[in-house]
């Protein structure tokens, strides 16, 4: 992880060295990252439920906080939705991925290509993604990533990038572009889904094609 306040080419800390070359670079739709990440729709379905209960039960102050309560949570968690999409840029090259992140201070996550051994695909509506990276001989903590991790992987986190537009092409894009860089080490090859680790009641992520 780099920590930087140059930047000069958007998304990189530094000027890309002789024969690296931009892929792709993006980064995640604040509402589908809203909806998705911060499960804004659940929060939304509770706080309608609590203020039913509330009217139901005669309680028209209590249902008038609730309403209140409930807009001002997912104002706040829509501003930091959007707040984490306008400072995020994910860039693919044909040598790694670089994930600048952070609200407050800009850090940046370079993940050379040759270690990453998988990358799973999960489709969140028609246009957008998210896309988990299998790194492989290095770790990352969950915190420092977070929330451009893959969600429950704790022990062995996943770096992933969040509800980018046309994901399944960014996918294909790193199919790719990995191997141009040479074998899948330990036999394993990018696309393929892990069905191990994953929390009870979480779909595992579709394999990219």
């Amino acid at each position: 992880m780099t920590e930087y306040d140059d930047e000069p080419i958007r998304g990189l800390p530094g000027h890309l060295p002789a024969g690296e070359e931009i892929l792709w670079q993006g980064g995640p739709d604040w509402r589908v990252f809203a909806r998705h990440a911060f499960h804004t729709r659940w929060i939304a379905a509770y706080f309608v439920a609590l203020t039913a209960y509330g009217l139901a039960s005669g309680s028209l102050i209590g249902a008038a906080l609730t309403v209140a309560a409930g807009a001002g949570c997912l104002g706040l968690l829509y501003l930091l939705a959007w707040a984490i999409a306008a400072t995020t840029v994910y860039t693919l090259t044909n040598r790694r991925i670089v994930l600048r992140i952070g609200v407050a201070l800009n850090a940046c996550f370079n993940l050379p290509l040759k270690l990453i051994s998988g990358a799973e695909y999960r489709p969140l509506g028609p246009d957008h993604g998210d896309l988990a990276l299998n790194i492989e001989d290095g770790r990352i903590g969950y915190l420092l990533l977070w929330p451009h991790a893959r969600p429950w992987r704790l022990r062995q986190p996943q770096p992933m990038l969040r509800a980018i537009a046309d994901g399944k092409t960014v996918a294909e894009r790193l199919v790719r572009a990995r191997a141009a860089i040479g074998p899948i080490a330990r036999g394993e090859a990018i696309g393929e889904g892990s069905q191990d680790q994953r929390r009870p009641g979480t779909p595992a992520m579709g394999a990219v094609a």
